[in-house]
C-alpha cells in the first residue's frame, strides 16, 4: 500500500482551488470539482467532486459530500466522504461523519456518530512534520 495515505490530506492537495473567503456567505446547493477551501459560511448541501477544507473560521451547515474532507472549523450536519476525513484540533462537528478513514486530532469536538467505510482494522497516524511552534 502507498505511503501517501499515512500523510495529511492537505499535503497532497495540488492545483488551484476554489476559495470561499471570510465574509462570504452562500445559501443553497454548492457543486463543483477540484479543491475547495471554505473560510466563509455555507448553508445548504455541498456535493463536491474533489476535496473540501473547512478552515478554522469556516462554517458549514447542511450535508457535505466530497471525495475527501478536512475540518478545522465548524460543521453542523453530516459529512460523507468517499475517501479520508481529517478532523483538526480546532474542529467542532455536530452530525454523522463517514469516510474510508477518519483521523481525529486531540481537542476536536465531535457530537455525533463516526462511521468508517474502509478497512476493518484501525491504522495509526504517523506525524511526518515537525511542530510549527517549535
Amino acid at each position: 500500500m502507498s505511503d501517501t495515505k499515512a500523510r495529511r490530506l492537505r499535503d497532497s492537495a495540488r492545483g488551484p482551488g476554489t476559495l470561499i473567503s471570510e465574509g462570504c456567505r452562500i445559501e443553497g446547493l454548492l457543486t463543483g470539482s477540484g479543491n475547495f477551501m471554505i473560510n466563509g459560511e455555507i448553508e445548504g448541501e455541498c456535493d463536491i467532486d474533489g476535496s473540501v477544507t473547512i478552515a478554522r473560521g469556516g462554517y458549514c451547515k447542511g450535508l457535505l459530500k466530497a471525495d475527501s474532507v478536512i475540518v478545522a472549523g465548524t460543521v453542523e450536519g453530516d459529512i460523507v466522504a468517499l475517501g479520508q476525513v481529517e478532523i483538526n484540533d480546532t474542529a467542532k462537528i455536530t452530525g454523522t461523519v463517514s469516510g474510508e478513514a477518519i483521523a481525529v486530532a486531540e481537542g476536536a469536538v465531535v457530537e455525533g456518530v463516526m462511521k468508517t467505510t474502509g478497512r476493518s482494522e484501525p491504522r495509526g497516524f504517523v506525524e511526518k512534520r515537525k511542530d510549527e511552534d517549535g
